[in-house]
């Protein structure tokens, strides 16, 4: 059996789709690719595919991460390839790579989060987030299933800064209006986990900052916190490591040799 991790994105209009549904298309996905799937044993085998900490609904990301288990070596670009033209656009399979061993969810604990403000001015945001990083505790409530929930927002806020306009057309909606803030900030993957939503609202706790219109959240990338407070790829190991080759992996291919 071979493990094989992916990076893939969620943009556009797919932000607003749920994780259950993203699982969905990938599972399909992976069908039409033709890629030869390891299963779960019992009475109701599954595709052997293992999700690490998914965004949220709403939000866009570049950096969302998956592993599946395949019964035949593949080529890891021949996948990517392969799984990315079976995807509908929106979510792209950026990148594959064979596992190097560990478990990847150690190697992530912490995000990078780009939210666009649009309304906001880029001072009147700055003087926000420059109160909330002064104090050590913002307390806010978050709305679930079983009722409403206190939690502390400020110690899981790793950094924050205020970022100039951009129209940079990587990002998720480069189409910002003026005035508009953007806000770059790290935040560590803790329990409960601290979500773009709940920032907004400490901000609005701290300093009364309320948008005008909703804001979009995009995360940029996902790792381990170093010394100096950056990500580390988590990928990182996996690429040191001589990823096998082997056939090309093609839903067609595979059809015909049924």
């Amino acid at each position: 059996m071979q493990k094989l991790r992916l990076r893939y994105t969620k943009r556009g209009r797919l932000r607003f789709t749920s994780h259950r549904d993203i699982a969905r298309t990938f599972e399909r996905a992976l069908r039409r690719a033709g890629v030869p799937m390891a299963y779960s044993q019992g009475f109701s085998p599954h595709p052997k595919v293992s999700w690490v900490g998914a965004a949220p609904t709403g939000v866009a990301s570049e950096a969302e991460y998956v592993e599946v288990s395949v019964v035949e070596q593949v080529d890891p670009e021949a996948l990517r390839t392969a799984l990315d033209a079976a995807l509908p656009p929106g979510i792209d399979v950026i990148e594959v790579v064979q596992a190097a061993g560990g478990n990847l969810t150690e190697r992530i604990d912490a995000s990078s989060w780009r939210v666009e403000l649009d309304g906001v001015s880029p001072e009147e945001l700055a003087a926000a987030v420059e109160r909330f990083m002064a104090l050590d505790q913002v307390l806010v409530e978050r709305l679930t299933k079983d009722g409403k929930r206190t939690i502390d927002v400020r110690p899981a806020v790793v950094s924050a800064h205020v970022e100039a306009h951009s129209s940079d057309a990587g990002h998720d909606e480069p189409g910002l209006s003026q005035p508009c803030g953007i806000l770059m900030t790290v935040v560590r993957q803790v329990t409960p986990t601290v979500r773009p939503d709940d920032v907004l609202n400490a901000l609005r706790e701290v300093a009364d900052l309320v948008p005008p219109v909703p804001a979009k959240a995009t995360r940029l990338a996902q790792g381990r916190l170093d010394d100096a407070g950056r990500l580390v790829d988590p990928f990182a190991q996996d690429r040191g490591s001589l990823a096998t080759q082997g056939a090309p992996v093609a839903g067609k291919q595979q059809e015909e040799r049924r």
